[in-house]
C-alpha cells in the first residue's frame, strides 16, 4: 500500500505511527509546508521568551523518520487533489500518488478585519516560523499590545514579559478566558497577571492598528488608545480546508471515464465518520482541519486521537472515534489551568466552588454528575474529576465530602 499524509503535526505524525504498527513495509509519505520535522506547537509560546531553540522544541528527530522508513518532505505545498487519478498535485507541478491519503492539513489563525493588520510588526502565532520572526522584532519593539485574551495570547503575553517586554490585553469579553473560566475564576486569574505586569483592557473591540507602515498602536471603539510598537493577533483558529476544497466530485484517469465520487463535505471543517473517512473512498481526514458531529476541536488530545483512528483504519484496522471530552491543561503565568468538559461558565446551574483567593477550583454539576470543572493553581483532585467526567460517574453520594474539598472518594 502507497500510503500519503499531508500535515506533519500531532495527527500526521500518530497516523503514520499507527499505520506502522500494522504496516511495516508500505511506502508511507508526509508532506508538509514546513521546514521542520515535528514539532510541538504547543511549546512555541515557551519559545517567545528568547531561551530556546527550534531543534529543542522537536519531537521527532530527522533520523526517527528513516528508521520507520517514512519519507519526510518538507518545504512542500499540496495544492489539488485528483481522486480518480489518486494523486495529489504539489505547489510547481510534482505528482505525488496514494493508494489512502490523509489530510491533516491543521488550521490557520483567524485574523479579524481590522484596519492596520498588513502593517510590519501585525504577528499571528501558529509555527515555528511566527515564533521565530517574534522573537526577533520583539528585541527591538518591547510594548507588546495582544488583541485577545485566550489561552494562547495570555500564554505568548507571559513569556514576553520574561523577554522584557511590556504586555497589554485587548479582550471583547467582560473576563479573561472566556471558553475556560467563569466570572469567579477569571477574577482570581487577572489579579494574578496584573502583579506580574499585565495590563488588562476588558469588554473592548478594536477599531484600528495605527502607524505609517509599522504598527505604533492600537486605538479601541471608545477611543482610547493604546501605543505598541507589535501587535500579535490571538484570536482564535479556523480549520485549514484550502486543500480538500480542491477534491472534485468528478475526475477521471486516462484509462477510464469519470468517476463519480460523492465528494468531501465541508462545514465548519471536512466533515468526517467516526472511521475519519471523508467522502471520498481513500481519504481520511484528522486533526485541526476536521468536524466531527458538528465539532471542531482544535486541541492537541483530540488530534492526537483522530490520528491514531485515521492511521489504523487506513491500514485495515477497524476502530471508531467517539468524541474527545474537550480539556486543556496549560501553565498561564507559571500557574496550572486545567478546563475540561461543560464548566457552566454562566454559572447557571448546580456547582461546587473552591477558592482562596489565589487558586480555584470548580466542579460543574448535573443529575449527580460531573460535568465540567476547572483547576487553576491546585490541583488536588484533579484526575480523579477528570476520569469522573469522562466515565460519568454519578457522584451524588460524595457531594457533601466534594464541598469539603476532600476528592479521595471519587
Amino acid at each position: 500500500m502507497n500510503y500519503l499524509i499531508i500535515g506533519s503535526g500531532v495527527a500526521g505524525t500518530t497516523a503514520a505511527k499507527a499505520i506502522r504498527k500494522l504496516d511495516q513495509y508500505g511506502a508511507l509519505t508526509i508532506a508538509t509546508t514546513e521546514p521542520y520535522p515535528f514539532y510541538s506547537r504547543i511549546r512555541l509560546i515557551d519559545f517567545l521568551a528568547g531561551n530556546l531553540k527550534p531543534e529543542q522544541l522537536y519531537l521527532k528527530k530527522p533520523e526517527w523518520y528513516a528508521e520507520q522508513g517514512i519519507s519526510l518532505r518538507t518545504g512542500v505545498k499540496a495544492v489539488r487533489i485528483n481522486p480518480g487519478l489518486k494523486t495529489v498535485t504539489l505547489e510547481g507541478g510534482e505528482e505525488l500518488a496514494y493508494g489512502k491519503l490523509l489530510l491533516a492539513t491543521g488550521a490557520t489563525p483567524f485574523i479579524p478585519p481590522i484596519p492596520g493588520v498588513q502593517l510590519r510588526g501585525v504577528f499571528s502565532l501558529r509555527t515555528m516560523e511566527d515564533a521565530i520572526r517574534i522573537v526577533e522584532y520583539a528585541k527591538a519593539h518591547r510594548e507588546v499590545t495582544i488583541i485577545g485574551g485566550g489561552l494562547l495570547g495570555l500564554e505568548a503575553g507571559s513569556n514576553l514579559i520574561k523577554a522584557g517586554c511590556t504586555v497589554s490585553v485587548v479582550e471583547f469579553f467582560p473576563r479573561l478566558l472566556p471558553r475556560q473560566m467563569d466570572v469567579a475564576g477569571a477574577a482570581v486569574l487577572q489579579r494574578r497577571l496584573e502583579s506580574m505586569g499585565f495590563r488588562f483592557y476588558l469588554g473592548a473591540k478594536t477599531k484600528e492598528i495605527t502607524g505609517g507602515d509599522a504598527v505604533s498602536g492600537i486605538k479601541l471603539e471608545d477611543g482610547t488608545s493604546i501605543p505598541c510598537g507589535m501587535a500579535l493577533i490571538s484570536a482564535g483558529i479556523r480549520p485549514e480546508t484550502t486543500l480538500a476544497m480542491t477534491a472534485s466530485a468528478i475526475s477521471a484517469t486516462p484509462y477510464q471515464s469519470a468517476i463519480r465520487h460523492p465528494g468531501i463535505t465541508l462545514n465548519k471543517g471536512i466533515v468526517v465518520n467516526d472511521r475519519m473517512e471523508t467522502g471520498i473512498p481513500n481519504i481520511y481526514a484528522a486533526g485541526d482541519p476536521i468536524e466531527y458531529f458538528g465539532v471542531s476541536y482544535g486541541i492537541w488530545p483530540a488530534a492526537e486521537k483522530q490520528g491514531e483512528i485515521a492511521g489504523t483504519n487506513m491500514a485495515g484496522g477497524k476502530e471508531r472515534y467517539a468524541g474527545t471530552v474537550i480539556s486543556n491543561t496549560l501553565k498561564v503565568a507559571g500557574v496550572s489551568l486545567t478546563a475540561a468538559g461543560d464548566i457552566d461558565a454562566e454559572g447557571k446551574g448546580e456547582s461546587i466552588v473552591l477558592e482562596t483567593g489565589t487558586t480555584y477550583r470548580k466542579l460543574a454539576l448535573k443529575n449527580g454528575r460531573i460535568t465540567g470543572a476547572i483547576f487553576y493553581g491546585d490541583t488536588a483532585g484533579q484526575q480523579k474529576a477528570l476520569a469522573a467526567i469522562n466515565s460519568g460517574k454519578d457522584v451524588s453520594a460524595v457531594l457533601d465530602a466534594l464541598r469539603m474539598g476532600n476528592f479521595d472518594k471519587l
